[in-house]
């Protein structure tokens, strides 16, 4: 719309221009054909052209649009530091309970140094079956990383080895209370 009425407003002047350089303007106002010839005797007076008055430029209006003053957000004085007990539990090594696990029962041993779990190592789980066997080679090394790396016994239950997994949590975490509490 803008480049429209921009182009119309130049052609208009354009052509106002030219009807200006092709005819002269007589004392009177009127509009007299340059090439005219005069039938008139009498010398001419001469035309003065008196100026058309040109409409004033066009200029393109800016769009304003108010944008929304920027909130500020007050930030948040840092958090203190979470109070960490040294150590969690106490070094050792620590027996947990035997648990159930369907097919046969599971008791871990843990190793505890400087408060954090170490090594996981299982002294009883079902190996009776060779399906027991099988699910247990993969199962149990998975609980034993898992609970390392987390430094608890709430592991995630191994697809597959469901009663395995939670004879797992059970046998440990019997382990983990008493060096808690040792």
């Amino acid at each position: 719309m803008k480049k429209a009425f921009v182009t119309f407003s130049f052609i208009s002047i354009f052509a106002m221009y030219s009807l200006y350089q092709y005819f002269g303007v007589s004392r009177s106002g009127v509009y007299v054909a340059s090439n005219t010839r005069t039938t008139n005797t009498q010398t001419p007076s001469p035309v003065i052209p008196t100026p058309i008055p040109t409409p004033p430029p066009v200029i393109a209006e800016k769009k304003t649009t108010t944008q929304p003053k920027p909130t500020t957000v007050p930030i948040p004085p840092p958090a203190p530091a979470p109070v960490v007990k040294k150590n969690l539990y106490a070094d050792g090594t620590f027996t947990g309970s035997v648990a159930d696990a369907y097919y046969g029962n599971i008791q871990v041993q843990t190793t505890i140094q400087n408060g954090k779990i170490v090594d996981v190592q299982f002294l009883q789980y079902p190996s009776d079956r060779s399906t027991s066997r099988r699910i247990n080679s993969i199962a149990d090394p998975q609980l034993a990383s898992e609970a390392i790396s987390l430094q608890s016994a709430n592991v995630d239950i191994v697809s597959g080895a469901t009663d395995s997994s939670l004879a797992f949590r059970q046998s440990l975490g019997s382990a983990l209370t008493q060096a808690r509490n040792s």
